[in-house]
């Protein structure tokens, strides 16, 4: 009983350092010595045992401001060819790794590496790799949190794409295990990168456009008749179809429900809201300073086009913040004359629009309100008077301002650093799963035909058990054993 204090402080102490990464052969001094004066009534449980070990041997590997990164890339799809591009390009970064479930894009993967990269058919080799220090995860959404969790707790700092999740718990399980195993994780919403998009925040901020009150955003194009109606049939040579699935159901191969066009299945993605969507909220939370709706209600479907696809080609999501509300288009059926595509914030002096090619301050003009009444043959007796010889002026300054560096690039810079620093990135877990959050609640009040309301501190849904189960759900076998295992 002598020792009890002396030993906690031991375990403590290792893990402090790990934590500061003062020092890691001091870290393992205390380990070693916590360990040897184990006794079965005091000492940690097994669980912070391998949690403390992967730490330090990890810790072993956290490199100086000078060293290279040792990257790895699990999914060579569309964006994860565009990552290899990024990354390659940077002085300080090595890939070393590429893993892919489809045969043919691995050889690809593994040229556009180099000869140094190491190819993988099973991701989970590569995070047994010792080599690898950091993973980027260019995968379906469905495996972006399980992936990255098993990451974290093979002592790999991750970069994930967006969407962050496929339902809103994974998120709580990321923030979870990147704590736990003190990863530093990014997530790929690259506008966090954009030196206009931090001006345009600031300028907000500052009350420029008066106080800000409404959002609009919206993505439309016409993709008619759609994607096509192919036939299950079996997976082309090459493909692990099983590993491809992965958490998700079982289901027959179908051209449409694997590479690329994964998205527009439910049991893999949550269409464009959490494709595109994502990226404006994102902003949204940015600039109000928020990281989760109030209340949101969503209506639309797969209304016009012709394929078997499930998720919306059209939908209208409105979401209710203390303060402000934001609106939510996309039409794949119709780009129509493209009015309310983009980002738009509405204050009480003007406008500003936003994207990742600038941004544009569009000011009201400062008009007497009774000015504005429409008069016809004019008011009766009584009725409201104009105000003489008024003279318009602009409520604000306009303001034009181009993107003036490689949102990607700078993205992935910035996850270097904080590699090599340890410090928070731009795009961090927390706020990233308030932003899937929102773009998930929207989907499943447009799959229930009703609003949500949301409790923001519980992350729960009020009042409504059946759209609450929708915020979890089962992975296939074995990946549902792996996620317990991992006890979060």
């Amino acid at each position: 009983m002598g020792q009890r204090p002396r030993k906690t402080a031991t375990w403590r102490r290792a893990r402090s350092l790990l934590v500061s990464r003062d020092s890691e052969a001091a870290a393992l001094k205390y380990l070693l010595l916590a360990c040897q004066w184990y006794d079965p009534g005091m000492a940690p449980t097994r669980r912070d045992f391998l949690i403390s070990t992967t730490a330090v041997f990890s810790a072993s590997r956290i490199i100086g401001s000078n060293d290279r990164v040792q990257l790895g890339f699990i999914g060579y799809g569309l964006i994860g060819a565009q990552h290899v591009h990024d990354f390659k390009n940077l002085p300080d970064v090595d890939l070393v790794a590429v893993s892919d479930v489809y045969e043919p894009r691995l050889r690809e993967g593994q040229a556009a590496c180099g000869p140094r990269a190491k190819g993988y058919a099973d991701f989970r080799r590569l995070l047994d790799d010792k080599d690898v220090q950091a993973v980027v995860v260019s995968t379906p959404d469905h495996w972006h949190a399980l992936m990255t969790i098993m990451a974290c707790s093979a002592g790999k700092d991750v970069y994930v794409e967006k969407p962050l999740t496929l339902f809103v718990r994974e998120g709580l399980w990321m923030v979870k295990a990147a704590k736990r195993y003190q990863r530093v994780v990014q997530v790929g919403t690259q506008q966090r990168s954009g030196q206009h998009y931090a001006d345009a925040v600031r300028l907000l901020r500052s009350g420029h456009i008066g106080r800000m009150h409404t959002v609009r955003m919206g993505s439309f194009r016409n993709a008619m008749p759609g994607f096509g109606k192919p036939p299950d049939c079996d997976p082309p040579p090459g493909l692990n179809y099983d590993l491809w699935l992965g958490p998700a159901p079982e289901r027959r191969y179908n051209p449409n429900r694997s590479i690329y066009h994964f998205r527009w299945f439910w049991d893999y993605s949550g269409g464009q809201m959490t494709n595109l969507g994502a990226h404006e909220i994102d902003i949204v939370h940015w600039v109000m300073k928020t990281n989760a709706p109030q209340a949101v209600a969503s209506a639309g479907g797969r209304l016009a086009l012709t394929d078997n696809g499930e998720t919306p080609d059209t939908q209208d999501a409105l979401f209710e913040y203390s303060g402000f509300t934001a609106l939510w288009s996309h039409r794949e059926a119709s780009r129509g004359r493209g009015e309310g595509e983009g980002l738009e914030f509405f204050g009480t002096k003007g406008s500003m629009t936003l994207s990742r090619s600038g941004f544009q301050v569009f000011p009201d003009m400062k008009v007497p309100p009774q000015n504005q009444i429409p008069e016809f043959r004019g008011h009766p007796a009584g009725g409201p008077k104009r105000v003489a010889n008024a003279t318009a002026a602009p409520w604000c300054q306009p303001i034009k301002q181009r993107a003036s560096n490689d949102l990607l690039a700078s993205h992935a810079r910035n996850f270097i650093d904080c590699v090599k620093s340890r410090r928070q990135p731009v795009s961090s877990l927390e706020e990233e799963h308030g932003v899937a959050t929102a773009c998930h609640l929207a989907n499943i009040s447009l799959r229930l035909d009703r609003k949500m309301k949301w409790d923001s501190e519980r992350e729960e849904i009020i009042g409504d058990p059946e759209a609450s189960a929708m915020l979890l759900r089962p992975y296939r076998k074995p990946w549902d054993q792996v996620l317990a295992g991992l006890d979060l």
